[in-house]
């Protein structure tokens, strides 16, 4: 099969590979009908994830149809369409219990499809812990409304939970890429009175405006004093991180009034500095980390009524062996583009 794999700091190739087979009783064999390409696959590319197994497939945004399934599975059957999670979680270890499933103590636990184990970037994939990994998708929710439900809609359903946000609180969101748009969504599943989003590109901040009318969107450069006229205590009530850029964490503390909440879940190229002395007596409550992703069945829900819609964010779509296009496309920003979906290799 078709497998887009990690060879090396830089170097990713189109290769092909045998169809996965299943290794555990708790395991499931997924035929991927759509996936797609992350930032995070980028980081993996440019050496920023050290955890990333060189050999592996990539991808870990998919949808399909379950093949095959170990003995102990009973969540999912053959035949079923199913989202796959970002994360492996076994369900019973203590972080589990906990609903702190990016931490399960599984051998693959926490973020292992493309990344430690291969990924969906690829023709089929190996779904360890399957009856927590695969959610089936509700009848008349399509491949494109589903694609994004185990990753970055994840990250945003569980960004927004977190950050406690009330109804009369400004919210500040910083990002509007893939995983800030649907982080946007969820915020405004809170009702806050105000959201504001900053994000440098003109393109996007329009998209925004069309997308979401009443949400306000700024400049990184004007950000600030904007935050500030908007909001009715000096600064937004809740800020969310969602963009990771040199110099975002800094604008998310420096736009919360004192007492926010400031969560962060962007992932940055490197290491980031908590100014204290600056920000002494200002009494922030940072939330930071990868998601707990364990939430995908609410927020198939949430699609089917209609209530998130995440399908804009696909701009562009190939077929597997026009990857390396699709994310050349992707990493240079070109032609407007926001999520690329790649479908199964053509027939020839």
């Amino acid at each position: 099969m078709y497998a887009y794999t990690y060879c090396g700091k830089g170097d990713f190739r189109l290769l092909d590979k045998p169809r996965p087979v299943l290794r555990d009783s708790r395991d499931a064999i997924v035929r991927v009908t759509l996936s797609s390409i992350c930032t995070s696959d980028l980081h993996i590319k440019h050496g920023s994830v050290p955890r990333a197994v060189p050999g592996i497939t990539v991808g870990h945004e998919m949808v399909g149809i379950v093949e095959e399934v170990g003995s102990q599975v009973t969540a999912v059957a053959p035949g079923d369409r199913v989202t796959v999670n970002v994360e492996t979680f076994c369900g019973e270890c203590f972080f589990c219990r906990k609903g702190w499933v990016n931490n399960c103590t599984d051998p693959n636990g926490g973020w292992a499809l493309g990344c430690r184990i291969d990924g969906g970037q690829a023709e089929y994939v190996r779904v360890p812990c399957a009856d927590q990994g695969l959610d089936r998708i509700p009848q008349g929710v399509t491949d494109r409304q589903a694609l994004f439900v185990g990753d970055i809609l994840a990250t945003g359903y569980w960004a927004a939970q977190i950050s406690e946000i009330g109804e009369e609180d400004t919210v500040l969101v910083i990002g509007a890429g893939p995983t800030g748009i649907c982080t946007l969504q969820c915020v405004l599943l809170q009702h806050p009175r105000q959201v504001i989003v900053c994000e440098r590109e003109r393109q996007r901040r329009e998209l925004v405006g069309r997308l979401y009318p009443g949400v306000l969107t700024v400049g990184p450069e004007e950000a600030r004093e904007f935050v500030r006229d908007h909001s009715s205590h000096g600064g937004a009530d809740v800020v969310l991180e969602v963009a990771g850029g040199p110099s975002t964490f800094q604008l998310a503390w420096q736009c919360a009034r004192p007492n926010a909440i400031v969560t962060v879940v962007a992932l940055y190229d490197g290491p980031q500095t908590l100014p204290l002395p600056e920000m002494y007596g200002k009494n922030l409550v940072f939330k930071t980390g990868g998601v707990d992703g364990c939430n995908c069945a609410q927020t198939l829900e949430l699609i089917a009524r209609g209530k998130i819609d995440t399908t804009p964010l696909i701009t562009h779509t190939y077929p597997l062996e026009r990857i390396e296009e699709a994310y050349d496309l992707f990493e240079h920003r070109r032609d407007g583009v926001i999520k690329v979906a790649i479908t199964p290799r053509s027939e020839k």
